[in-house]
Formats: structure tokens, sequence, C-alpha cells
């Protein structure tokens, strides 16, 4: 009757075992599909993955410099 709880034990184990080995397969193709959508998106922007660190820095500076611009450009003395 031992052998039977373990067997029963065991099947349950490799059952929980197997889902979550198909719920991690499920999640790698989508992850695959995520990683392939934003490549085709870098490709349209011509920017290859590689540079996407430089490229965001790039644009981090030129929204910092249009916004000390458009500050520069308000009439401070009508705003105290």
């Amino acid at each position: 009757m031992e052998f039977e709880k373990k067997l029963n034990e065991l099947k349950k184990d490799l059952d929980k075992a197997t889902n979550l080995k198909y719920k991690a397969e499920a999640k790698l193709e989508q992850l695959n599909n995520q990683e392939k959508e934003l490549v085709e998106e870098l490709n349209k922007l011509n920017i290859k993955p590689e540079d996407l660190e430089t490229e965001i820095e790039s644009l981090k500076l030129e929204i910092e410099k249009l916004f000390n611009e458009a500050n520069e450009l308000l009439p401070k003395d009508i705003l105290d």
C-alpha cells in the first residue's frame, strides 16, 4: 500500500512538473515573439539593437535640451 501512495505522489509531482514545463515553454514563445517585434520596430527606426542604449541617451539629452529651450522662451516677468 505504501508503494501505491508513493506512486500517486510521484504521478502528481510529474503532472505538476509537466504543467510548469508547458507554461514555461509558452512564456518563452511569447517572449521570443515580443523580442522579434521589438527588433522589427527598431529596424523600422533604423536603430540597431546594440546601439539602443546610445540612442536612448541621445534622446534624453535632446529632450533635456528642448525643455531648457522652452523654459528660456517663457516670459519670466509675467509669471512672477
